[in-house]
């Protein structure tokens, strides 16, 4: 009997790294996908947030485009990230920058998978995030569009 476990003596320790490397490998990368989903969940809140303040804030509709996408990619940076072609503005209820009404905006952005190369996955291994913000006018304001 002790012949026996004189040959079993340090396994425990082997067998104990051997699962853990195997089950914090999985972990950490999941951690890291959550992570980046995460941020990309609030860039493209705030983003959608600050561009609808910005459009509505801003003296014409021209003026008011390109300042709700300069808000939209300075929210988006704050977080590491890049806007692209991920915004599009509506007016709602009336127009532009029109009294009563109000303008919705939507972010889009698509968060890859990390370590994954496109090769493999591409658009299969990312998760869209998307959000959308709508900023009322305001009924008592001069029209500007």
């Amino acid at each position: 009997m002790r012949d026996r476990l004189r040959e079993e003596r340090g396994n425990a320790i082997v067998e104990f790294c051997f699962l853990g490397i195997l089950f914090l490998v999985p972990l950490v990368y999941v951690m890291l996908a959550v992570f980046d989903v995460q941020r990309a969940a609030y860039g493209v809140s705030a983003a959608a947030r600050d561009a609808g303040r910005a459009f509505v804030l801003a003296g014409n509709v021209s003026e008011a485009h390109a300042r709700a996408r300069q808000a939209a990619e300075l929210a988006m940076a704050d977080q590491g990230l890049e806007l692209g072609d991920g915004i599009s503005i509506r007016c709602l209820d009336g127009g532009c920058l029109q009294a009563g009404s109000s303008v919705e905006v939507t972010v889009r952005y698509t968060v890859p998978l990390p370590f994954v190369p496109d090769a493999l996955g591409g658009p299969l291994a990312s998760i869209p995030v998307s959000s959308t913000h709508r900023t009322p006018y305001g009924e008592y304001r001069q029209s500007r569009g």
